[in-house]
């Protein structure tokens, strides 16, 4: 598989996540052994998360996410607890912060995705050790207008165009949902993601995606 194929597929990751994560939780029970990408046992605890923001930075350590804003939803609380599981358990001790309105900044995660032996950090951990909570996450994510996010790929889509990426598609709606474009051939990629002139595109066009967008196309 070559590199621009799996930036690819972690770009579309997750519109299929919700088909993934049952064969993650079968792995999951069914494996054995270390399921960590730093090595850590199956009986690590996951550190707590202090339920006030008086909390001192200095008490927090490398796998406890920031304390929890005032007035977040369950959503966010259930993406702390998958932050929390990726860096303990999961053994990405650099796993971001949630944002704010809770989604994860896949910018990042794509980062540390990109590593060598590191693609399970875009989806569960190894051997799907976070994927219950990732199940949880997806559950607890409020519904989308799916016009409002179609329209915001199409804004972003153009912005592509306009930017040099000639052959960044637009989005469709399917079903009543919004379908990302961008690379007109996913499985054999025709536009190069790592090249200087994408880059450049897409921190030009990226805030024309509206927030929990980011990474879909």
């Amino acid at each position: 598989m070559t590199p621009k194929t799996t930036t690819r597929a972690r770009a579309r990751l997750r519109l299929t996540v919700l088909a993934t994560v049952p064969v993650l939780l079968l792995a999951a029970a069914c494996g054995s052994g270390d399921d960590s990408a730093g090595g850590a046992g199956k009986n690590d605890e996951i550190a707590s998360v202090p339920e006030t923001a008086t909390a001192s930075p200095s008490a927090r350590n490398d796998t406890t996410p920031s304390t929890r804003p005032a007035g977040k939803s369950a959503f966010y609380d259930a993406q702390m607890d998958y932050v929390r599981c990726m860096r303990v358990k999961g053994g990405y001790k650099d796993f971001p912060d949630p944002k704010l309105s809770g989604h994860l900044d896949w910018g990042k995660v794509e980062e540390i995705s990109s590593r060598p032996g590191q693609m399970e950090a875009a989806k569960g951990g190894r051997n799907g050790v976070c994927a219950d909570e990732l199940q949880k996450v997806m559950l607890a994510e409020p519904k989308r207008d799916q016009q409002k996010d179609y329209e915001s790929m199409l804004a972003h889509a153009t912005c592509m165009r306009d930017n040099g990426v000639s052959r960044f598609t637009n989005p469709t709606m399917s079903g009543g949902n919004a379908q990302p474009g961008g690379d007109p051939n996913p499985a054999s990629p025709t536009i190069d993601h790592d090249s200087p002139a994408y880059k450049q595109a897409r921190e030009a066009c990226r805030t024309k995606l509206l927030d929990g967008l980011d990474g879909m196309q």
